[in-house]
């Protein structure tokens, strides 16, 4: 059985691109880039709450660093460093050496080190904190709506809530439906570039990890002003084609969270300049509302009838 630093030195210990000092001792050491502040953060996920225990270790490696470059795409920023945390039951060098390889494809993929971090036994848990750089202050927050500012959202947001219903048994979607949103579900796809790209455009913005609803709510506690949501505006129609009914479909998208999308708000000025984006990326971004000086958010219908929703709570 391979002890806690074999495991690490043989799966977790790989050359930087951009860092001084890795893996291997007491910390980490690496400079930040002229003129670029740091952006910090970190997410855990625990079995059972946040994966199922069958999820393929390979995706959940992907997983457990996308969802943290996902909060670096939402601060406009680009992630450069990682540390990663990781609780197990028992060593499980098959179980890690998949882990390891999702792990560092998503890595590659988004240009990351990974510099350190600490294993333990217990419940398996996953917690990677990620550093990464913007230019001074240039970074987007949640603070920065402003009434009369629109409301716009990247991608298809529903389809890893989707995903899970399909996996539980909660709902039946068509064989393409089931692959995309699964892989919505266990490889979600951090939108950097975008973020990058709304930098000096957006006025404000997060990732979608709990539902359009419950993360807007956090826009608008942050900057102090109320939002209305047409529901005709929401981009339901892929979800529909994958085979959820208009009520599921609608539930995902504005409830279900877990797709790491990206939810803003900015000037109607800056509306050609989001549609640029959207083609030179090749991504759709949704215009879904308005942002008033009436607290609270309100979800309005096609027959006008005004109503409420909320994310998803961990705790709930």
């Amino acid at each position: 059985m391979a002890s806690e630093f074999e495991l690490i030195r043989q799966h977790f210990t790989r050359d930087g691109r951009h860092t001084d000092l890795g893996v291997g001792d007491d910390a980490a050491l690496f400079t930040p880039t002229a003129g670029m502040q740091l952006v910090v953060s970190t997410d855990m996920l625990v079995e059972g709450t946040h994966f199922l225990p069958d999820t393929d270790p390979r995706d959940l490696g992907w997983k457990t660093l996308a969802v943290n470059v996902s909060d670096i795409a939402a601060m406009g920023a680009t992630p450069r460093w990682s540390l990663l945390a990781l609780a197990m039951p028992a060593p499980d060098e098959a179980w890690v050496e998949g882990f390891a390889r999702g792990l560092f494809e998503c890595a590659q993929a988004f240009d990351i080190d990974l510099v350190g971090g600490d294993t333990t036994r217990g419940p398996r848990t996953l917690c990677v904190t990620i550093f990464g750089e913007v230019p001074a202050g240039h970074a987007i927050t949640r603070g920065g709506a402003a009434p009369g500012d629109e409301v716009w959202v990247t991608g298809a947001p529903g389809r890893a809530a989707l995903g899970l219903a399909h996996l539980q048994g909660r709902l039946r979607l068509t064989d393409a439906g089931a692959a995309e949103c699964v892989a919505a579900l266990q490889r979600p796809q951090p939108r950097v570039a975008a973020g990058r790209a709304l930098r000096d455009v957006a006025s404000a913005m997060l990732d979608v990890s709990d539902g359009i609803a419950g993360d807007l709510g956090h826009i608008l506690e942050r900057s102090g002003v109320g939002a209305e949501i047409q529901v005709a505006a929401l981009p339901l129609d892929a979800l529909i084609a994958f085979g959820a009914d208009d009520a599921a479909a609608r539930a995902a998208c504005l409830s279900g969270g877990d797709d790491y999308e990206l939810l803003f708000t900015a000037p109607a000025a800056q509306r050609a300049a989001i549609e640029r984006i959207a083609t030179t990326q090749d991504l759709a971004i949704t215009r879904i509302g308005r942002i008033d000086d009436t607290p609270g958010l309100r979800v309005v219908d096609a027959d006008g009838n005004v109503g409420t929703a909320g994310g998803y709570d961990h705790f709930s």
